[in-house]
């Protein structure tokens, strides 16, 4: 069953979500940790994981694309290199009224390698470009592409701007960086998020020679204080992964601020927000571990994390775990922050 928008959204919305987005993450970023992420911010723009083009033409089409209408703004991100592919996986996906289609050419995993798509497809600007012609072709909302500086032996001063040119040409009005380079061998994914030096001058660099092309910043962003330096920068938005996952209150409690609104609930409102959607997804045969394996890091750095962390890690799996769980998690917490 598809979860369509709840608000019309319009490209003048999306733009502005992109102020702050949370990264696309294998194995993270699914519909329960989007929806726990939008009780922190109202505003940020969320990613679903990659999901590829041929998954979603020959796959469980409501398992890969429902979402609770709570996520919007909401932006699908495909994997693929044959455009005739994205263009129908764009197709079959435009009933769940997703706010943006995005293009992975960033994930440099091996498995993404042999698909031919992914950060390798740096090295192919031109069957990128026809790729997001074919999206566009399909889709009623804006078509972005999230790659990344260069891959390899490629000189990002050379293969970025010329990249960014095929981008425009053919249609695409806003691209996320992110700011390293990918090493496709040698290196692996996790080391590729790590390892390869970060080049945020350069990214500045080609906002200065595409103005009209909205460009977001991603990697090595940790804190909502740089977003808002490269917000001041001249930068169009700034995309935070990993700092958002694992820290996720400080990273997205206050961060409507970017948007001069001051929702800031605290963590202990954020809980109490996730219980309804808690009891329905286990009174529909759902695990509680489905849905807090995303909230382990809420109370980062403060008294009681650790005993919030191992209680749910601990019990959320068993059989039969329900909130009442949640509420021994919490007395950890409270009863450290009274000692």
């Amino acid at each position: 069953m598809t979860e369509n928008k709840s608000l019309v959204s319009t490209d003048s919305l999306v733009s502005q979500a992109h102020r702050l987005s949370v990264a696309p993450m294998m194995d993270w970023t699914d519909r329960h940790c989007r929806y726990f992420h939008r009780q922190m911010s109202r505003r940020a723009l969320l990613y679903t994981e990659m999901v590829t083009a041929l998954a979603i033409i020959h796959g469980p089409k409501s398992r890969l694309l429902d979402y609770s209408a709570a996520e919007h703004p909401v932006a699908l991100q495909l994997g693929g290199s044959v455009p005739a592919e994205l263009a129908q996986a764009v197709r079959i996906a435009r009933p769940w009224g997703y706010d943006e289609i995005n293009l992975n050419v960033g994930c440099p995993s091996d498995r993404v390698q042999s698909g031919c798509f992914g950060a390798v497809l740096m090295e192919r600007p031109a069957l990128v470009a026809d790729c997001v012609r074919a999206m566009i072709s399909e889709a009623d909302v804006p078509v972005t592409v999230k790659c990344r500086i260069g891959v390899d032996d490629q000189d990002p001063e050379t293969v970025l701007p010329d990249f960014l040119d095929h981008m425009v040409k053919a249609g695409v009005r806003h691209v996320i960086i992110h700011a390293r380079k990918a090493w496709l061998q040698g290196l692996s994914p996790k080391e590729n998020r790590e390892v390869p030096p970060l080049d945020y001058d350069l990214v500045l660099r080609m906002k200065k020679a595409f103005p009209d092309l909205a460009i977001s910043v991603n990697g090595g962003i940790t804190s909502l204080a740089q977003a808002e330096g490269f917000l001041a920068a001249g930068l169009d938005g700034a995309m935070i992964g990993r700092a958002a996952y694992h820290d996720p209150g400080s990273v997205l409690i206050g961060a409507d601020r970017l948007w001069g609104d001051p929702f800031a609930p605290d963590a202990f409102a954020v809980v109490d927000a996730m219980r309804p959607y808690i009891a329905d997804h286990l009174a529909g045969a759902g695990r509680l571990h489905q849905i807090t394996r995303h909230m382990l890091g809420l109370f980062t750095g403060r008294p009681g994390a650790r005993g919030w962390r191992r209680t749910l890690s601990e019990g959320a799996s068993r059989t039969g775990a329900g909130l009442d769980l949640i509420d021994r998690a919490l007395d950890e917490v409270q009863a450290a922050a009274a000692a």
